[in-house]
This record gives structure tokens, sequence and C-alpha cells, in this order.
């Protein structure tokens, strides 16, 4: 990553220079919960930037995507219906209301509320998402393989199977990323004094690569593993600082806690995690939300969390990146320069 900046910063082609104004809101406002509440003496200020706004629908492309990251938090008739449009789009495109609500045996009310969830106003929209949905699907080649692993599959098989997995894990974080977040967290980093970066496990390796990034150039950065060391630093954060909490599942504990201890002191907060309905959503001036892959014995979810969490840490490094060229281009040279020595091979 770090020659594949240098040599494209090298290249020239300047982008937009580095805004001078500070973060925008969440989009998605939470209505309830401790967003609205106060927390003492170092409770969070009052007024808040206005929201960036609300995303509009799902396209065709990002609607299959949506489907596998909501259905965990559907309710199991919600489910049946999102899962029956995901798996044949064209043929419920061709059905009406009542007509898809027999099909999965559940009520007209069941659909309408399935729509909306995926992000439609109504049936009607998603019936024709499901026809766009259909049109692209017969555009292109069905894949060979799918993710599932069996115990006694080849090894060329497992090669396959997981890079077909890969790509789709990453084409569905594309597809249903918020780019309005996603702009108003890029804005945040570039504005911070310092940031920090929470996650446990899996997710603690990704919170350490972006930190590891935005270090070299030149940003404040520490990623902090362990939740005691995590709550005790976002206790000293403040306005003008950001804190980030990476969670696949948007409940853990240990990356809540910090998260919140930062939101309630002021800072500016980002949560990028696989559940958008999540705890950890409460605590978040922006979500961005990656892909919920579909689990098998043999491949836990922290394998494909991680995959998609690491596109949106890179997506967020190369807005910043972008948006502070001027000094990030000679930080990176620096760093760069500065390791040479230890990538080539020692005189004897």
């Amino acid at each position: 990553m770090t020659t594949y900046l240098k040599e494209n910063f090298a290249r020239g082609g300047r982008p937009h220079g580095r805004p001078s104004g500070g973060s925008s809101a969440e989009g998605a406002q939470h209505a309830a919960g401790p967003r609205g509440a106060g927390s003492g003496a170092t409770g969070r200020p009052a007024a808040r930037p206005a929201p960036t706004g609300r995303p509009g629908p799902p396209g065709p492309g990002a609607l299959a995507a949506k489907v596998r990251t909501m259905a965990p938090s559907m309710t199991r008739s919600m489910q049946r219906v999102a899962e029956t449009v995901a798996a044949d789009p064209a043929g419920c495109a061709q059905l009406t209301v009542t007509g898809l609500a027999e099909r999965t045996g559940t009520s007209e009310a069941t659909v309408v509320r399935t729509s909306r969830l995926l992000g439609f106003p109504g049936y009607r929209d998603l019936r024709l998402a499901l026809a766009g949905l259909a049109a692209q699907q017969e555009s292109g080649a069905a894949p060979s393989v799918t993710a599932d692993i069996a115990v006694d599959d080849p090894i060329a098989d497992v090669v396959a199977k997981l890079a077909h997995d890969e790509r789709q894990t990453l084409a569905d974080t594309a597809a249903g990323l918020d780019t309005v977040q996603l702009e108003a967290a890029v804005n945040a980093l570039v504005a911070a004094r310092r940031v920090d970066v929470y996650g446990v496990g899996a997710s603690a390796l990704v919170g350490k690569d972006l930190a590891q990034k935005l270090l070299r150039i030149g940003h404040v950065a520490h990623a902090e593993a362990d939740p005691h060391l995590a709550v005790t630093t976002a206790v000293q954060l403040g306005a003008g600082d950001v804190a980030i909490a990476i969670t696949h599942s948007g409940r853990t504990v240990d990356v809540i806690e910090p998260l919140r201890a930062a939101f309630d002191q002021g800072a500016t907060t980002i949560a990028v995690t696989g559940r958008s309905d999540g705890e950890i959503a409460q605590y978040a001036d922006h979500v961005l939300t990656t892909s919920t892959a579909r689990e098998s014995e043999l491949r836990p979810a922290a394998m494909s969390s991680r995959t998609s969490q690491l596109l949106v840490v890179d997506c967020l490094f190369i807005g910043v990146a972008q948006r502070t060229y001027e000094t990030a281009a000679p930080a990176l040279s620096a760093s760069y320069e500065a390791l040479a020595h230890r990538h080539s091979p020692r005189p004897r």
C-alpha cells in the first residue's frame, strides 16, 4: 500500500485541497437512547452539526448486499421475504404485494415493512429494483463455485471458493457503503488532532493497520486492543479528536465502552460495523457498514468481516491522503526512506 501510494502521488494529479471545516454529523440520527442523554459534568455538548442527509433506496447492485446485511436483524417472517427476493429477483419482480405475501407465507404488511427496512419507500420501488437486479444477473455469468467449503475439498477448490467469497464480500461492502457517511468520516479524520482506534480480536488487527497508515502520513493515531487502556485513553479525548470503533457484531462490550467514553467527552465517533442497528451505533456520529457474509462451519465470520473492514479503513486512509496531499506525500516519502535500508540486503 505504501509503495502504491508513493508511486501514485509521485505521478501528480493533485486531488482536491484540504477542507477548512470540521466533520459533518451522521446522516441517520438515532432518535432515542444514549445519544440524547447527558453525561454529567463531562457530558457531550448539546449542539450538533446539521445532518448530512439520508441515502436513497439501494440500487439493483446494492440490493443483494443489503439483504445479506439486514437479514440477521429481521423477524423470521421478514427474513423469508428478504431471502426470497434476493434468491429470485426475476420471479419476485412479477409478483404483486399479495402474490409475494402468499409465496412467502407472510402478510402484505410484512412485505411492505420488509421493503421499507431495505430502504425503499414501498413495495412498488422494491419491484423496480428487483427487475433491475434480474437484468444485471442475466447479463453476467453466474459463479461456478459457492463459498461453502467441505472437509474433503481439494486445496484448488478451497482457493477458488475463498477467492470467490472474498470478491463477493468486497463487492457487497462497496455496494452498501454509505458514501455520505464515508465523506463525513474522512473530513473528521482530516481535521482531527488525534485519532484513537478500538477493536479486539481480528478487528484489532484492522485497527492497527489503519493507525499505522495514518501515522505514516503524519497524523497522530493510536490503536488500542487492551480494553482497559482503550477506556483510559478514550476519557482523555475531547472536541477535535476522533475515536473509531471496529466491531463486526456491533455488540462487543470491549469496543462499545471506549467509544461511549469518547462520545461522552465530545470527540467525533465513527463505527465500522456489520450491524448498523447494533448497540455501537448509539454512540457513533458516523456509521460505516461492512458486509455481513454467510458463515460456514470451517470459515467463521472473522475472516470475511476482516476483508470488508480492511476495505473500509483503506477508503478512509485514501480519503485522508487525498485531502492532505501536500503534507501526506512528504511524510510518506520520509517514512519510506527511513525504512528503505531494512528492505535491502546488508553488505557483507
